[in-house]
């Protein structure tokens, strides 16, 4: 038997639209997501003694999550991450983009998929719950070429959430789906003490903008190499350009598994709880919230300071319109846009 999901009202956006919250849950996890921005807002896990905290940054309302911005838990797109210079050439053709950081594209432009309300298509209890959550963004939205289609399914299974997304466009576009969930295992606190595996044999160095230069760069011997358990702040304050470029861990991992396999790998020692990460984004960009400040307070009246979380956003590389090295972004009508990504919880 299936019954809709339980929802509650979370809001509204500045143009009038009323923004749901709704419950995913069974006998291992709960998961509150909302279809403003497609938002992850809360993952309550258990620890090794059975006990459910908080293990993702969020917030209580729309009005708050346009407060403090951030991108907390949110869907980005149309294309996560940057592209420099706000603009690319496709075709023959340069397109002209909105530019938000400086003078970059940062995760879609000003006016993003996390700005929006998403439609819901379904809502689903049961033994495995599932919210499916579409958005049309129009031909020219951001500057980019097409109209483009997105669905977003969220599933809860057993001890894992899953996020698949795919996307259809009526011209020769550009697309980079991610979702920007900070994750803190311990619950209040930094993250640094977290024991982290990354399935990466290379990154992309960025330059001082934190544009990609092209280079597809070796972890071995920098402070890039996760290939092998080690604590998350053993080597952030290295004095390593690239580190200084991202105020700590602010790069793309290029990722060397197969969707079986997980891809990061994090367990908080105190708690026991574990978290991996299955996608079959080809990096993923793991960021140590270097500018989060203290300035508010999420969940629980948790202070979010630098490095209160740990973004992990499976994706396609950052700037690939301007690297042909990179996996190509490009998405052309009659395709099928499709990537996913399972977030795991678990104890030891």
């Amino acid at each position: 038997m299936t019954t809709s999901l339980p929802s509650e009202p979370f809001g509204q956006t500045p143009a009038g639209h009323e923004a749901a919250l709704f419950t995913l849950e069974n006998d291992r996890l709960r998961v509150r997501i909302t279809d403003f921005g497609g938002r992850m807002v809360s993952v309550e896990a258990p620890d090794r003694h059975g006990q459910r905290a908080h293990v993702l940054l969020g917030f209580a309302s729309v009005s708050d999550y346009l407060a403090k911005s951030a991108s907390f838990g949110t869907l980005l797109g149309r294309y996560a991450n940057r592209i420099a210079g706000g603009s690319f050439a496709l075709d023959g053709q340069t397109w002209n983009l909105s530019r938000n950081s400086g003078d970059n594209t940062l995760h879609g432009g000003a006016v993003g998929f996390d700005k929006s309300v998403w439609t819901v298509v379904s809502a689903i209890s049961g033994s495995v719950p599932r919210l499916v959550l579409s958005h049309l963004s129009p031909d020219g939205d951001q500057g980019f070429p097409g109209e483009l289609t997105v669905q977003a399914t969220y599933e809860l299974d057993a001890d894992a959430l899953s996020l698949t997304f795919e996307a259809r466009t009526t011209k020769p576009t550009v697309v980079n789906l991610s979702v920007h969930p900070y994750f803190n295992l311990g619950g209040p606190g930094e993250v640094l003490g977290h024991e982290v595996t990354i399935a990466a044999d290379a990154f992309l160095p960025t330059d001082a903008a934190q544009i990609p230069t092209g280079e597809i760069r070796s972890v071995s011997g920098t402070p890039f190499d996760f290939r092998q358990p080690a604590l998350l702040g053993a080597r952030i304050r290295q004095p390593d350009p690239q580190l200084f470029h991202g105020l700590g861990y602010d790069h793309c991992f290029v990722l060397g598994t197969d969707a079986s396999e997980p891809a990061v790998r994090v367990h908080d020692p105190m708690s026991g709880r574990v978290l991996e990460v299955f996608t079959n984004q080809p990096g993923v960009q793991v960021y140590t919230a270097n500018k989060l400040t203290g300035a508010f307070a999420g969940h629980d009246g948790v202070v979010y300071r630098q490095s209160a979380g740990l973004a992990l956003e499976p994706q396609d590389f950052p700037d690939a319109p301007h690297h042909a090295n990179f996996p190509s972004t490009v998405l052309r009508p009659g395709e099928v846009y499709r990537r996913f990504m399972r977030y795991r919880f678990g104890v030891v």
